[in-house]
C-alpha cells in the first residue's frame, strides 16, 4: 500500500459481543505495540568533533526500532512537539521534562543516554524510561572501538528491547539481520549534513553520504527537502524519486513531488500524485480518512485543468476538515470568482477573514468581490474593518483580468503535510510477524485509546473519537491530553462552553501554554477579548518561544479590550 510506513490509522473498536474482523483486529493489535520516543544522547566526555554522535545515536535508535517493526517517533516529530512548548531542539532536558514531553506525545517509553570517547574508543550509556506508570529501567552500557559504533549500537538497542519485554522473541543475531547495513562513514556524513546550518555544506555532506550508500534513501530525501525549500523543483524531483514506497518518508516525498508538479505547471501529473495519495489514504485502516492538505492540492490541480466542480468538492472538503486554516475558504473564493459567482466568492472570503483576521490578501479579496457584486456599502464597511485590523499595513492591489485567467497566481498550494494535525512523525513500518501479539485479551492502555481517538479525529469521525477520549478519562480522569482533544471536538461542534470546561480541567492538573492558547482562541470566538488576552499573556510567560501564543498575543495587541481598534 502506498501509505505503508508513515500513516498510523486504526479502525473503530467493535462492540464486545461482536467478533473483530481481521482488519480491525490487526488495527487494534497494531495500536497496542509500544510507541517509543528517542532523545539525543548527551556528550559526557568526548571531543567536540564527535558531537555529531549524540544526534547520530538518536537517529540510529529511531531507525533500528523502526526496522524491528516497532512504532517510534521520528526526530522531526519530537522537535515539533518541543517547539509547541517553546523548547529549542538543542535544550538539555531533565528527566522530568522528558517524561512530560513523552506524556504529551502518548509515548509508552522514552529513550535517552550519553556517550564518552577518547577519540579511539567509545562508551555508550542508554536509559529507558517507562511513561505510565513512570519508572526508570536499569542502564545499558556498551564499550568498544570508535569504529564499531554501528555494531555497538545494535547490541544496546536489543538490550533495551529485551528489558521492556522479557519474552522478546528475537535473538541479537536475528534482530541485527533486520537492520540496514550502513557504513559508519556514510552515516557520519549523513548526520553532519543534517546538523549543518549552511545549505551548501548540508548538500555536500548529504551527497557524500548518498554516494557512499547509493541504496540508502534517507540522504536522498534530505537532499530533496533542501532543493524543495529553495523552490528548485527540477533538482528536487530526482532525489525525491529515489525514496521507495516502502520507506517511512515516502508519503512526504510523494506529497512534495505533487507540489513540485503544481509549481511547474504540470497539473495533470499533480492530480495523479494527489489522487494516488488520497486513494491510498481511503484504503487505510480508517475507512474514509481524508487529509485537508492533500484535498486542497488535488482540488487546485483539477481547477488548473478546468474541472471546477471536482475542484470545489475537494477544496470544500478540506475546508470542512480543518476549521482554522484560511487558505481553503480563500481558494474556494478564487474558484467562485473565476466563475463570476460574486456573492458566493464574498461568502468564502469572509470565512477566510474570520479564520485569519490579519491576512491582508483575505481582506483585499473580500472587498474586491463585494465591489464587483455592487455591494459598495458592505465593501466600505469591510475596508474600515481592514484599517482597524491591519494598522499601518496596506491592502494589496487586486487585479483580475476579464476572463479571470490570472487568478491561478493567487492559488494557495499547501507546501507540506501538517505534523500538528497528523502524526506523520510516527514511523510505522509493516510489523514484523514475530514482534506482534495476536488475540483480543490484551488490555487497551489509555495511550492506545488516545492514539485511536486521534486517528478517528483525523478521519472526521468525531463521535468515535469522543468515545475513545472518554475511555481514556474513565481510566485516568486527570489525563490532560484526552481533555484537550475533547475540547477540540467540542470547539468544532460549536459547543464552546463545553470546550472551555475541558481546557479548564487540563489547567487544573498542569499549567500549559498550549491549553492556555487554545482557551484564548475560544474566548475570542465567544467575543471575550479580555479573557483571551489574560490567557495568552500567561501562555507567553510560560513558554516565551511558543510561536502560537506569540502570534495570538500580537494579534490581540492590535485590538482594544472591547474588540475594536485602538
Amino acid at each position: 500500500m502506498l501509505l505503508t510506513g508513515i500513516f498510523f490509522f486504526f479502525t473503530p473498536r467493535l462492540p464486545a459481543q461482536q467478533p473483530p474482523s481481521p482488519s480491525s483486529a490487526a488495527a487494534l493489535n497494531h495500536s497496542l505495540v509500544p510507541v517509543y520516543l528517542v532523545f539525543p544522547f548527551e556528550n559526557a566526555g568526548a571531543p567536540p568533533r564527535l558531537d555529531w554522535i549524540g544526534e547520530g545515536l538518536e537517529e540510529l535508535t529511531i531507525q533500528r526500532l523502526s526496522h524491528a517493526g516497532l512504532q517510534v517517533y521520528s526526530h522531526s516529530g519530537r522537535v515539533n512537539e518541543m517547539d509547541r512548548y517553546g523548547l529549542p531542539d538543542s535544550a538539555k532536558l531533565s528527566r522530568a521534562s522528558m517524561l512530560h514531553v513523552a506524556q504529551e506525545m502518548d509515548a509508552d517509553y522514552a529513550v535517552f543516554g550519553s556517550f564518552a570517547s577518547d577519540g579511539k574508543t567509545l562508551t555508550v550509556n542508554a536509559r529507558l524510561m517507562r511513561i505510565n506508570p513512570a519508572a526508570l529501567l536499569p542502564a545499558v552500557t556498551e564499550h568498544g572501538p570508535l569504529d564499531s559504533l554501528m555494531e555497538l549500537h545494535n547490541r544496546i538497542t536489543w538490550h533495551l528491547l529485551t528489558a521492556t519485554d522479557h519474552s522478546y522473541p528475537l535473538s541479537l543475531v536475528e534482530f541485527s539481520k533486520l537492520q540496514r547495513s550502513l557504513s559508519l562513514a556514510a552515516f557520519e556524513q549523513y548526520i553532519r549534513g543534517l546538523l549543518a546550518s549552511d545549505d551548501d555544506v548540508r548538500l555536500r555532506d548529504l551527497k557524500e553520504a548518498a554516494k557512499l550508500e547509493p541504496e540508502w534513501p534517507d540522504p536522498a530525501f534530505a537532499i530533496g527537502q533542501i532543493y524543495f525549500a529553495r523552490n528548485d523543483c527540477n533538482s528536487a524531483l530526482p532525489w525525491f524519486g529515489r525514496v521507495p514506497a516502502t520507506n517511512a518518508r515516502s508519503v512526504e516525498a510523494i506529497f512534495s513531488i505533487g507540489v513540485c508538479r503544481l509549481r511547474l505547471g504540470q497539473a495533470e501529473q499533480a492530480e495523479q500524485v494527489f489522487s494516488s495519495l488520497q486513494e491510498g489514504l481511503q484504503h487505510s485502516l480508517v475507512a474514509g480518512a481524508e487529509l485537508p492538505e492533500i484535498l486542497n492540492n488535488l482540488g487546485l490541480a483539477r481547477a488548473q485543468q478546468g474541472n471546477l466542480a471536482a475542484a470545489q468538492t475537494a477544496v470544500g472538503r478540506a475546508r470542512d476538515l480543518d476549521p482554522d486554516e484560511d487558505d481553503y475558504p480563500f481558494n474556494l473564493g478564487l474558484l467562485a470568482l473565476g466563475q463570476t459567482e460574486l456573492s458566493i466568492a464574498a461568502t468564502h472570503f469572509r470565512e477566510a477573514v474570520r479564520r485569519e483576521p490579519d491576512n491582508p490578501e483575505d481582506l483585499a479579496f473580500l472587498i474586491y468581490s463585494l465591489q464587483k457584486a455592487g455591494k459598495n456599502a458592505e465593501a466600505d464597511l469591510e475596508r474600515g474593518n481592514a484599517v482597524a485590523a491591519l494598522g499601518d499595513k496596506t491592502l494589496p492591489a487586486i487585479k483580475v483580468d476579464a476572463k479571470g485567467d490570472n487568478l491561478l497566481k493567487y492559488q494557495r498550494v499547501t507546501k507540506e503535510l501538517d505534523p500538528t494535525t497528523l502524526p506523520l512523525e510516527l514511523e510505522n513500518p509493516s510489523l514484523h510477524p514475530s514482534v506482534t501479539t495476536a488475540g483480543s485479551s490484551i488490555k487497551v492502555t489509555p495511550a492506545a485509546h488516545l492514539r485511536l481517538g486521534r486517528q478517528q479525529l483525523i478521519a472526521g469521525h468525531l463521535d468515535i473519537a469522543e468515545q475513545e477520549f472518554r475511555a481514556v478519562i474513565v481510566a485516568d480522569p486527570k489525563n490532560t491530553s484526552a481533555h484537550r482533544e475533547l475540547a477540540d471536538i467540542y470547539r468544532r461542534q460549536g459547543k464552546l462552553d463545553d470546550a472551555v470546561k475541558e481546557l479548564q480541567l487540563c489547567l487544573a492538573v498542569r499549567d500549559s501554554a498550549i491549553e492556555r492558547t487554545m482557551l484564548a482562541r475560544i474566548y475570542l470566538e465567544q467575543k471575550k477579548p479580555d479573557l483571551a488576552r489574560a490567557e495568552v499573556e500567561k501562555a507567553v510567560k510560560l513558554a516565551p518561544n511558543y510561536a502560537g501564543a506569540k502570534e495570538l498575543l500580537q494579534h490581540l495587541g492590535t485590538n482594544s479590550p472591547t474588540g475594536g481598534a485602538k
